[in-house]
């Protein structure tokens, strides 16, 4: 019988499994290429700043991904808390995108604005002066560390290419808005432009989800 004769054969079998997960595959992700919903960025994005850009970098360094996920659900428990539920919109110029279901420590998807500059920096150097409960470790070096700038501009026109619509003028004032700004500076920087954009967009739209 046919169904014996392919468990019988290894190549068969594998041949076979290959097709149906290429199909499977074409099934689900091609129609997504083409939905505008989740392929167009939303009215108010704007790409990261030089600063920001290279904050992210520092923030997916030092893995503060693998513990603060950027992606609120569109569960009531989670909007009341975090904000506005994520949507892909908001996320089209982040490579890669920090998406995830990991949170040992709270969702920072809206988090930009909550809190002033100076009680991030001092959440970074000491987490427990700020919230005596955190089990966050300290950054200390990230107040020693400054930045060149030197690959900075790179960066951006590698995400240029990508469709992050960074302009000449952007990528060549790059290295001097970057050069001698301490590593947490950017850090505290991408933090506070987390949700801005989407946070804006609800305001132009008076609110509605």
């Amino acid at each position: 019988m046919k169904h014996e004769a392919i468990e019988k054969s290894v190549w068969l079998l594998i041949l076979v499994t290959l097709v149906a997960v290429s199909v499977g595959g074409a099934v689900e992700i091609f129609p997504m290429l083409f939905d505008k919903q989740r392929t167009q960025p939303i009215e108010t994005l704007q790409p990261l700043s030089a600063v920001e850009l290279e904050g992210r970098d520092i923030y997916i360094r030092e893995g503060c991904h693998t513990c603060h996920t950027q992606m609120v659900r569109p569960l009531r428990a989670e909007t009341e808390r975090y904000g506005h539920y994520s949507v892909a919109g908001e996320d089209v110029y982040d490579h890669p995108f920090l998406w995830g279901s990991k949170r040992t420590g709270p969702d920072l998807a809206r988090v930009g604005g909550r809190y002033s500059d100076d009680w991030q920096r001092a959440h970074l150097l000491d987490p427990r002066s700020v919230v005596p409960q955190s089990n966050m470790p300290a950054y200390p070096w990230l107040f020693e560390r400054e930045l060149d700038g030197r690959l900075t501009g790179r960066k951006m026109q590698a995400l240029r290419r990508l469709g992050v619509p960074y302009t000449d003028e952007q990528i060549e004032n790059a290295a001097d808005e970057v050069r001698g700004v301490s590593e947490a500076d950017a850090l505290v920087a991408y933090l506070q432009s987390l949700g801005r954009d989407m946070n804006e967009y609800v305001r132009q739209q008076g609110g509605a989800e």
